[in-house]
């Protein structure tokens, strides 16, 4: 346990400012329902000590996945599935802008169309790597499901309708039944880029690590363009993003598969029935897996809910390895969400891995262009990501009402 003890004292911090900060909003709700003036300094201390919960939440995370790589088999770098002779290659390539190696390997990897400007595939293993950073990195790729291709012919069969049963007696004829129609759903794909730069002494330094400066700067990079478009994305030349597909009040049995269903907040003001409401509006062969999704302002407002018995909806997750919850649920932070505000949908509820498919094309691109941007050496890195919706039972949104 490499960092257990950076953990427990995590976890012990994070309880004792739960605890004081179920004291200081307890304050706030007395003053309030004696019809006093709030002390502004309670206001203050009330949004310090939440902007601290949100500090020990994200680095109590942060040890435990240092924690959970440290203890990963064949954590170490390489591996024997590396192609070691391509990997050379490669690495003379980004240093010095040879290509005789590789093109002797006849590994080349062209852009359609445009043969002599395609630049040249990564080796496998920093292609997958590039790929797992993104999970660590991305939001929506730690919750939701994801899979590696090596072709862009990739289709799933949707079933609509059910098929019909019924019960009979052991001599009564049979009727037929109607059987549900399957329907092809393709994913949507777009290609993302990123242009890191290093000069030629950087690279002449025998110690400069290639792979990880490529990992880490273009990793970097494409996270940031990814949770957008995962979460929002408007589909064209990229993924289309999960709450950017139309949203309607239509339930699961009248709504047409594609469509997002919303409920309304009772009032212009987010209340802890509304949280209750969208939570039981998912049904429950969904609920296992399911989880909260919302940014860190919304995080904020939702741990000063209480039940009609006194007892705070947000609880922080005081165990090793135990996610902080809402209502007995996970809750995921995604910046990315809309704050709360009028006509806004800033709250989701849901099993994500099974409405929202990410798709990896491998086959990551680097053009050397030691031209452009003298004396730096830019790197053109290109990857395929594609996104398919799986299931729009399986997420429900909260909206809030106009005032």
């Amino acid at each position: 346990m490499a960092y257990a003890e950076e953990i427990n004292k995590t976890i012990e911090a994070l309880g004792g400012a739960f605890n004081e900060f179920k004291k200081t909003n307890d304050e706030r709700l007395t003053t309030l329902e004696k019809g006093d003036a709030l002390d502004g300094l309670v206001e203050g201390k009330l949004k310090s000590i939440n902007d601290k919960l949100s500090e020990l939440e994200k680095l109590k995370g942060q040890f435990e996945e240092l924690e959970t790589k440290a203890n990963r088999p064949g954590s170490t770098f390489g591996g024997k599935q590396q192609n070691a002779e391509y990997e050379k290659a490669f690495d003379q390539f980004v240093r010095k802008g040879k290509t005789d190696q590789i093109d002797d390997l006849k590994t080349k990897t062209m852009q359609t169309g445009n043969d002599e400007d395609g630049g040249y595939a990564v080796p496998e293993q920093l292609d997958r790597q590039i790929i797992d950073f993104g999970r660590d990195q991305v939001v929506m790729r730690s919750v939701c499901a994801s899979q590696t291709l090596s072709t862009p012919e990739f289709k799933k069969l949707r079933k609509e309708g059910r098929a019909t049963s019924g019960w009979v007696g052991e001599t009564d004829p049979r009727p037929q039944t109607d059987t549900p129609k399957l329907k092809t759903i393709t994913p949507t794909w777009g290609e993302i880029y990123a242009n890191p730069e290093a000069t030629q002494t950087m690279l002449d330094d025998a110690f400069f690590n290639v792979q990880q400066f490529l990992v880490g700067e273009v990793g970097e990079e494409f996270s940031e363009q990814e949770e957008i478009a995962f979460t929002r994305g408007d589909g064209n030349d990229k993924p289309k993003g999960l709450f950017a597909y139309p949203r309607t009040l239509e339930t699961d049995d009248k709504r047409a598969f594609g469509k997002l269903q919303y409920l309304d907040t009772a009032t212009a003001k987010l209340e802890a029935d509304d949280l209750l409401k969208l939570l039981y509006a998912l049904k429950r062969k969904y609920r296992t897996g399911a989880r909260w999704m919302m940014n860190s302002t919304s995080v904020g407002q939702v741990r000063l809910m209480k039940d009609n018995d006194g007892n705070y909806l947000w609880s922080p997750g005081l165990q090793a390895g135990e996610p902080s919850k809402l209502l007995g649920y996970s809750l995921t932070e995604n910046e990315q969400v809309d704050d709360i505000a009028a006509k806004k949908a800033p709250i989701s509820f849901g099993n994500f891995k099974r409405a929202y498919l990410i798709l990896d094309r491998i086959g990551t691109r680097v053009l050397r262009d030691p031209y452009t941007n003298k004396p730096f050496v830019s790197f053109y890195t290109t990857k395929r990501v594609g996104n398919m919706l799986l299931d729009s039972n399986a997420v429900k949104v909260l909206q809030i009402k106009a005032g």
